[in-house]
C-alpha cells in the first residue's frame, strides 16, 4: 500500500492553493519549472516529430510549457489516476487525458514517456512497477525526475543513483543518462531503449 492516500495528498493541495504548482505539491513554480527546463534539456530538439506520453500529468503544465517553448510534440497524451487531474488538464491542453493507474494498467504507446514529480509518494516496490510500464510503453525512450539520496522519509521516496541504475538492468536499458547538479535532493533520468 502506499504511505499516504494519494487522491488525498492531491485533493487536499488543489483545495488549498487551486491550479497552481503547489496544487500539485510542487513547492513553487520556480522549482517546477526547473525540472521541466531539465526534461527539455534531454528530449530531441524537433519535438514535432515525437509523440510524448505524460505519465502522472498533473493539471497539464508540461505541455502549457511546451507550447510556451514553442516546442510542441506532434502527439501529447496526459495520463493520471486522479479524476480531477483528468477534468483539468483535458480542459486546459484540449489534448487526449487518460485516467490510469500507471502502475498496473495497459498504456498507450508513445515515442517518449515524461515524469516530471509523480513517483514522489510511491513505495520502492511501485515505483520499479512505474518505471516499468512507462518503459515498456515508450519506443525511444523515458524520463523522469526522482528525490535523490538516501533520505528516509514517512511521505516522500527518495531513490540513490544505484537504486535507479539497478532498476535500469533490470528493465534492459541500453544507455542511462543523469542530471543531478540542478536542484539539491533531486535527479533527473532518462532510460534509452537504443544507445545512440
Amino acid at each position: 500500500m502506499p504511505r499516504i492516500d494519494n487522491k488525498t495528498f492531491y485533493s487536499t493541495a488543489i483545495e488549498k492553493y487551486g491550479i497552481t504548482a503547489k496544487g500539485v505539491n510542487w513547492h513553487s513554480k520556480e522549482s517546477q519549472k526547473l525540472r521541466f527546463d531539465i526534461i527539455f534539456k534531454m528530449l530531441p530538439q524537433d519535438m514535432d516529430k515525437y509523440s510524448i506520453a505524460d505519465a502522472g500529468c498533473g493539471f497539464g503544465d508540461l505541455y502549457l510549457y511546451m507550447i510556451k517553448k514553442k516546442r510542441v510534440p506532434k502527439e501529447y497524451i496526459g495520463i493520471d489516476s486522479l479524476v480531477d487531474m483528468y477534468s483539468i488538464a483535458s480542459e486546459r491542453t484540449g489534448c487526449e487525458i487518460l485516467i490510469a493507474d500507471i502502475c498496473k494498467d495497459s498504456l498507450p504507446p508513445a515515442d517518449f514517456y515524461v515524469c516530471s514529480g509523480a513517483m514522489n509518494v510511491l513505495e520502492e516496490f511501485e515505483t520499479h512497477l512505474f518505471m516499468q510500464n512507462c518503459f515498456n510503453a515508450c519506443k525511444v525512450g523515458f524520463i523522469f525526475n526522482a528525490l535523490h539520496g538516501e533520505k528516509k522519509s514517512e511521505t516522500y521516496n527518495y531513490l540513490t543513483t544505484a537504486q535507479i541504475e539497478e532498476i535500469a538492468a533490470h528493465l534492459g536499458v541500453k544507455k542511462v543518462l543523469f542530471k543531478n547538479d540542478y536542484m539539491q535532493d533531486d535527479i533527473t533520468a532518462l532510460f534509452l531503449k537504443e544507445s545512440i
